[in-house]
Order: structure tokens, then C-alpha cells, then sequence
């Protein structure tokens, strides 16, 4: 398509292998995900957020602590399950000036799961709204690139335990 990013294509065909090499789980073919390394803690991994929030002036607006919530409910004990939302708030306003169905997607959320081999983190893959979405105007663009730049760091340095 003509409209699109740059990139559109091939972010396509990596989205469609990952589908079909996961069985059709679209969530598998839409996310990043982050293997913690050994030792680093869930404190460590929120406060590598905090710091990259900080750095990159981005807001958490709010958490969800799943995991407390059905331990509430059924007295029973859960694997860890917290999901974090960030948002710059003049990016969110000038995407959804572009397309108001980016709604949907707001604000940035990351994930953090127990595994039985540890702890992971998800967020979205925003490589698809930026390069397999309508052509971004160049300063929105920018914006966007600049907060996937955040999410990324938020992974890596959330699974490094790095603050």
C-alpha cells in the first residue's frame, strides 16, 4: 500500500510468520516480550520503569495488580500478574487527532507474568501502528518512534533489573 510507513511490508510478513509459527495466536504476532534474567526482582523491574518513565517523560497512569485481585477473590494463591499503563499525554491527543480508532491502543501498557521459568514481560509491538498504519505525518512520526524507543528500553531494562 502506498499510505503506509516505510517498512510496512516487511513488518507484515514478520507479523504473519510469527502467527502461523505460534498456531494462530494473534497475541504472539502483535506483542514484544521480554525473558526477566535470573534473580532480577518484580521491585527491581518497576523501578527500571519508573527511571526510563522519568528519563523519557512519560506518565504511568495506572496498574492493575491481576494477580493480587484474583487472590482476593478465591483465597488462593496466583502467579504474578501486574499490568503497568504509561501514556504521553500530547502524543495520545495527536494520534487520536489522526486516527480516533488509536484509542483503543492507549494508553502504553506492559505486562508482567510468572512463567513456570520465571518472570517475562509483554507490551504491544507498536511496529505495527507506526510502519503498517496509514503514513504518520513526519512530526507525529517522530512522537511515536520516540515512544517506542520508551517501551523498548522499559523491556530491556525492566528484564535487566537495570534502574
Amino acid at each position: 500500500m502506498q499510505n503506509t510507513g516505510p517498512g510496512a511490508g516487511a513488518e507484515a510478513v514478520r507479523m504473519w510468520g510469527k502467527w502461523v509459527d505460534s498456531e494462530g495466536d494473534i497475541a504472539v504476532a502483535t506483542t514484544w516480550e521480554r525473558k526477566v534474567n535470573p534473580g532480577v526482582t518484580v521491585q527491581e523491574i518497576e523501578q527500571a520503569f519508573a527511571s526510563v518513565a522519568a528519563e523519557d517523560n512519560v506518565k504511568m497512569v495506572g496498574e492493575f495488580f491481576v494477580s493480587r485481585e484474583l487472590e482476593a477473590r478465591s483465597g488462593k494463591p496466583e502467579q504474578f500478574l501486574k499490568i503497568y499503563s504509561f501514556c504521553n499525554p500530547l502524543l495520545a491527543k495527536e494520534m487520536v487527532a489522526f486516527s480516533p480508532n488509536m484509542a483503543a491502543f492507549l494508553p502504553c501498557r506492559i505486562a508482567v507474568l510468572e512463567k513456570e521459568d520465571g518472570l517475562w514481560i509483554y507490551t504491544m509491538n507498536m511496529d505495527m501502528l507506526i510502519k503498517m498504519g496509514r503514513q504518520l505525518p513526519p512530526d507525529l512520526a517522530m512522537s511515536a518512534l520516540r515512544m517506542r524507543q520508551t517501551l523498548q528500553k522499559m523491556l530491556e531494562k525492566g528484564a535487566q533489573g537495570d534502574f
